[in-house]
């Protein structure tokens, strides 16, 4: 959906339904749940709500969880090394 939206710049629950394969109405509910953590703005556009990709939110939120990647990484590797020096001491 996110991508949908910066592809096109913006859209509605009406016309991102259209190209998913959801209801509108489950499209509707993803937006408000993007727009209640603040990684969508709405606007009104009629009867409906034009919703936009807020960037900047995404990007932090896309840095945030870089870093618990890496976090995660660095955890397994840790484990990873402990485990081969078990095994090298097992022999």
């Amino acid at each position: 959906m996110l991508d949908l939206l910066l592809a096109s710049g913006s859209g509605t629950s009406t016309s991102l339904s259209e190209q998913l394969p959801v209801s509108r109405q489950a499209v509707a509910k993803h937006l408000a749940v993007l727009e209640r953590v603040g990684l969508t703005r709405v606007t009104p556009s009629g009867r409906e709500r034009l919703y936009h990709v807020d960037e900047a939110q995404l990007a932090r939120a896309v840095a945030q969880l870089s870093a618990v990647g890496e976090a995660w990484d660095a955890r397994l590797a840790r484990i990873k090394r402990i485990a081969e020096t078990i095994q090298r001491n097992k022999k």
